[in-house]
């Protein structure tokens, strides 16, 4: 069916790997980063796991993610993809060079999240956290000739984590290493997942972070949707996915920087199984 091909866009905006923080930024402190994100998909796993190919489609986001502390031990959360742009190319023939199917785009405002992250337990280099995170269906659910191109899936969710981290020295040079476990409550027939993450990074030469990021998704089937949505597309029910990825942070100055990011899922069922990249500036007003 030629809508499987029009994987949810939703699940590929996962793949940004958002902070999951476990240290709060205390009082009156913040965070903030501008983003560029990317991806380009011309195959996708299958609701059997299996990678098909498809219509190349890409995704381009441009977002805001900030960090807040109202107290030393209350955070406010934000991302804000404020422009998406959704395309797919025209297919031509390979033979007659006779375009096959037009091609297409849409500009839109993505899904807002919003949340807070408390701190409940700290103790030298040891922290604990829960995190809060409203997904908001502000982006566009369905749009384009055959409803497939979104940049929301149209449903409140709610995302409940359990955070850790340690931070210590490697090498003699600042590390860190944190998790999280999560529960992810959908509407509007959409399966609840089970998430949980690893992250770990350190820093070099006074000024560059690398780091490592794995995030999986797993569905607990227990939605009402069937796999079709109401365009005929498969939507963002029952996705799974296993993420791997690296990132770069560089501190031009002690509170100003640059970020480069390369991300894939190297599993999953109904998602893209392209990499994506993305690039951005940041302020770490701490």
């Amino acid at each position: 069916m030629r809508q499987l091909h029009a994987i949810i866009v939703v699940a590929i905006l996962l793949f940004t790997q958002k902070s999951q923080s476990q240290w709060t930024n205390g009082k009156g402190k913040a965070y903030y980063k501008l983003a560029a994100w990317s991806l380009v998909a011309d195959q996708h796993y299958t609701n059997s796991g299996q990678i098909d190919p498809n219509a190349t489609r890409g995704n381009f986001t441009m977002s805001f993610y900030g960090e807040y502390g109202l107290t030393d031990k209350l955070d406010i959360i934000s991302y804000v993809p404020f422009f998406t742009r959704i395309y797919q190319n025209a297919q031509v023939s390979g033979i007659t060079g006779n375009v096959l199917q037009e091609g297409e785009s849409l500009n839109a405002f993505g899904d807002l999240d919003i949340g807070v992250r408390y701190l409940l337990y700290k103790k030298k280099n040891l922290s604990f956290s829960t995190t809060l995170k409203f997904g908001l269906p502000t982006g566009k659910n369905s749009g384009g000739s055959d409803g497939s191109y979104q940049t929301g899936d149209g449903e409140f969710n709610q995302l409940l984590t359990v955070d850790a981290g340690i931070s210590y020295q490697l090498f003699q040079k600042p590390s860190y290493a944190k998790t999280f476990i999560g529960f992810n409550n959908r509407t509007q027939g959409f399966s609840d997942e089970f998430q949980y993450g690893f992250e770990s990074g350190i820093k070099l030469f006074d000024k560059l972070w690398v780091l490592g990021r794995l995030h999986s998704v797993n569905s607990l089937q227990n939605g009402t949707l069937t796999a079709q949505n109401t365009q005929g597309s498969i939507f963002a029910n029952n996705i799974e996915y296993v993420a791997v990825g690296g990132e770069a942070a560089y501190y031009i100055t002690k509170k100003f920087g640059v970020t480069l990011n390369y991300t894939s899922a190297i599993s999953g069922r109904i998602i893209y199984a392209n990499p994506s990249i993305s690039g951005g500036i940041f302020l770490d007003l701490k």
